[in-house]
């Protein structure tokens, strides 16, 4: 455990589906690096910072959004998708970030908002001009009920009503989220050919593949019925009645001339219909997003509150999709955090004293498993929720309108408080944290949100540093992944879905099967090594994240608080 894995990786790269057997590291942007002493981070942070991606033994990057917005939700509100926001750049400095990845063998995948446009978009300006605008089609507009209220009761994923009010023209338009962020109308043949269009010009430009926002929500249903009572309206737009059609066209006119990575984000999805997004013959997309194990901690499906996490929950979840997406010949994408969720550390491990462990345990409960791994930034240090006090802390708009509904609903103000702790999305949105320094060494000015206070114990220097860091940790985890071709292909099996402290599967191949066993509680327990696989004596550890590991003996596996492990056993 003590060697620095630093050699060169790219022996261990297997070029032939370069798109199952990657792992994509996230950037956000806006808190990844300032180079020039500004409150957001830029474009020239990302391209100081490529080597230590690739040093982690990542192949790709997936960048939140850039592209010039009003920044009313960080960027996914996109004003024009063919520039660049000035506070991260510009577009000469974006074809410098391409090419210098490129150049250490990184792919560039871009995050891509489809779903909707900001209000400030040329097309949305244009479409609220008159009724009558060439453009107003480009999105959803009908008119008042009789009553003038608005045309349906869905509810926006933000909080509060999808609809808005034109006074000007005397109509509604349609915003699932923010009422800055209206949704696109997919059924308007011009609209897809305009959306087909700009991304053919990204890929002009050297891009390798797009991360689509949301993108299982562009087909509604177009008799917009009214939600029943108790619901928000979703089943009338998620996965909706046009959406493989819709894909599919996508593809054929945008994805299929080159070999380019698509990993779609689904809300509130199933597995039969990503199995159906994937499947090479669906002609769609190559990997899908889904949410559904981050829910494990929703008690009743409310997400604003604070409640601890429920790990059977956990492992049904995650083997659902595990073995459903196998079954199929689907295709998941890997992830415990992203720029959307409360770091992992905090919410499903121990953030306090065993923090280095079980942020080890969590990479490897997920790296062992089927489909593309996703790195979220500051997930390879261990980095922390954000630990914020008082709502001035706070930047998201979803967490901000959240905290007066809350209050509006009679929730006691320190009640709201310690639920945003928990869940708002500025738990992943904190600074970078490079550097025991001012600020993380994040920016020299003064940054656009504080950091979590934590970067003398938690930085990038110090884990590159230290051979048993979190960061080569994960180091370690990539070459297996790439060594062991059964991680990739193997057979995904839970073992003992009832142990209430242990999340453990076997990943069966040709000749072999692995163990991967990982502890979720911060107490000993013990396992029951599986009676199929014979002898324990055989058992070979591949990885642990403890010194010495724990093995195998007396038909039992005698595991630590936060311990994993990963054990070849022959067959």
């Amino acid at each position: 455990m003590g060697e620095h894995p630093a050699a060169a990786l790219d022996v261990l790269r297997d070029p032939a589906d370069w798109k199952r057997n990657t792992v994509v590291y996230q950037i956000y942007p806006r808190s990844f690096l300032s180079t020039d002493g500004g409150p957001t981070g830029d474009l020239a942070g990302v391209i100081a910072k490529l080597p230590y991606i690739a040093q982690l033994g990542c192949d790709a990057i997936w960048l939140t959004p850039v592209y010039a917005s009003p920044q009313r939700d960080n960027g996914y509100d996109i004003a024009d998708y063919h520039a660049i926001d000035p506070s991260f750049g510009t577009m000469e400095d974006m074809q410098r970030l391409l090419d210098e990845a490129h150049a250490l063998g990184l792919k560039v995948i871009m995050d891509m908002v489809v779903n909707h446009t900001s209000t400030d978009h040329a097309w949305f300006r244009a479409s609220r001009e008159s009724r009558d605008n060439p453009y107003r089609d480009f999105y959803v507009w009908r008119d008042p009920q009789a009553d003038g209220s608005a045309p349906t009761n869905w509810e926006s994923k933000f909080g509060g009503p999808a609809w808005s009010l034109d006074q000007a023209t005397g109509q509604y338009y349609l915003h699932l989220f923010d009422v800055t962020q209206a949704d696109l109308n997919w059924e308007h043949e011009p609209v897809r050919e305009a959306v087909y269009a700009m991304m053919n010009w990204w890929f002009d430009r050297g891009v390798d593949g797009f991360r689509l926002d949301v993108i299982n929500l562009i087909s509604k249903d177009q008799a917009f019925p009214q939600a029943p009572p108790g619901t928000d309206g979703r089943q009338f737009y998620t996965d909706g009645p046009r959406i493989h059609e819709f894909l599919n066209e996508m593809h054929e006119a945008v994805f299929a001339a080159g070999d380019r990575l698509t990993v779609g984000e689904m809300s509130s999805t199933d597995v039969e219909h990503c199995v159906r997004y994937t499947h090479p013959d669906s002609r769609e997309l190559d990997m899908t997003f889904s949410f559904h194990h981050l829910k494990v901690d929703y008690p009743g499906g409310e997400k604003w509150t604070a409640a601890p996490f429920d790990l059977l929950a956990l492992k049904d979840v995650m083997s659902h999709w595990q073995t459903g997406m196998q079954a199929g010949g689907g295709w998941n994408a890997l992830f415990w955090c992203n720029h959307d969720q409360p770091r992992a550390v905090s919410r499903f491990g121990d953030d306090g004293v065993h923090r280095v462990r079980s942020a080890k345990m969590l990479a490897t409960a997920l790296h062992g498993m089927a489909g593309t791994p996703y790195i979220y930034q500051g997930e390879e240090l261990g980095m922390t929720n954000a630990g914020f006090t008082g709502i001035e802390d706070y930047r998201d708009v979803e967490s901000l309108n959240m905290y007066r509904i809350l209050l509006a609903r009679g929730v006691p103000e320190p009640e709201v408080l310690e639920i945003l702790r928990a869940r708002s999305r500025d738990n992943a949105r904190t600074p970078m944290q490079w550097t025991s320094g001012r600020h993380a060494g994040f920016t020299s000015g003064t940054p656009w949100i504080d950091t979590c206070g934590n970067e003398a114990e938690i930085n990038a220097e110090a884990a590159v540093a230290d051979p048993d860091s979190v960061y080569w940790y994960y180091n370690r985890l990539i070459r297996l992944r790439r060594e062991t071709p059964v991680i990739t292909t193997g057979v995904y099996e839970l073992i003992d879905r009832e142990h209430p402290d242990v999340f453990a599967y076997l990943r069966r191949g040709e000749g072999e099967t692995l163990v991967v066993a990982c502890n979720f509680r911060g107490h000993p327990t013990s396992l029951a090594w599986p009676s199929e696989l014979g002898d324990e004596g055989t058992a070979e550890l591949l990885i642990g994240n403890l010194d010495p590991a724990a093995k195998p003996e007396g038909g039992a596996l005698q595991l630590a608080p936060y311990e994993a492990v990963v054990l070849r056993v022959p067959v």
